[in-house]
């Protein structure tokens, strides 16, 4: 008696015996689909990768971002700190002008009367006092006469005609300037020679 149930061919066979196996692993596709797998899993970890350079230069820079604004707040203080007296400094040149010239104006005999000796020693005693206070606090009187103007510490107030010296040389003070530690307070207000016409 014949089996009709039995396929009768090999391929018959390996057919019925695959029945109960899922396609995608008959197809032969195995490979292509895991170096799909393998491509996407590469291609992830390099986004990754890319990813975290770009969060450790984000960092990076938001650390130097937090170290420059620290320096320039310590700057600002110490800035503060030191020029904190430039306003009161600039008022209290005016009175230093106005001793100064006081002490200018007085004729060298009322400076030898005895009456007035006790008074000029007293503005003289103020003048210097108050010339120490300054230093104390770094500021500084410019110098000026018979130097070469520099724009940078004096104003050219007029030219002055003269032989005896060279054009661009100061040769007269008008008004003292000032600088306190490294900075211009108040320039001094001067005359330059000039060669005359």
């Amino acid at each position: 008696m014949i089996d009709n149930d039995k396929p009768e061919t090999a391929e018959e066979a390996v057919a019925e015996e695959l029945k109960g196996v899922p396609e995608h692993f008959l197809d032969g596709g195995d490979d292509a689909d895991e170096d799909e797998e393998t491509g996407g899993v590469e291609e992830a970890l390099a986004e990754l990768r890319e990813d975290l350079e770009k969060a450790k230069q984000d960092v990076l820079y938001a650390k130097a971002d937090a170290q420059n604004v620290r320096r320039r707040a310590e700057k600002d203080v110490a800035d503060a700190r030191t020029y904190a007296a430039t306003g009161f400094a600039r008022d209290i040149l005016g009175v230093a002008d106005n001793l100064g010239r006081a002490m200018e104006a007085l004729p060298a005999e009322l400076r030898e009367d005895e009456k007035l000796k006790g008074f000029v020693a007293g503005m003289a005693a103020t003048q210097r006092e108050l010339e120490k206070v300054l230093g104390q606090h770094g500021i500084t009187r410019i110098a000026s006469m018979g130097l070469p103007l520099d724009p940078n510490q004096h104003q050219a107030m007029m030219e002055i005609p003269t032989e005896d010296q060279e054009p661009g040389t100061i040769v007269q003070e008008m008004q003292s300037g000032y600088m306190i530690k490294d900075r211009l307070l108040r320039p001094a207000m001067v005359g330059v020679a000039k060669k005359p016409d």
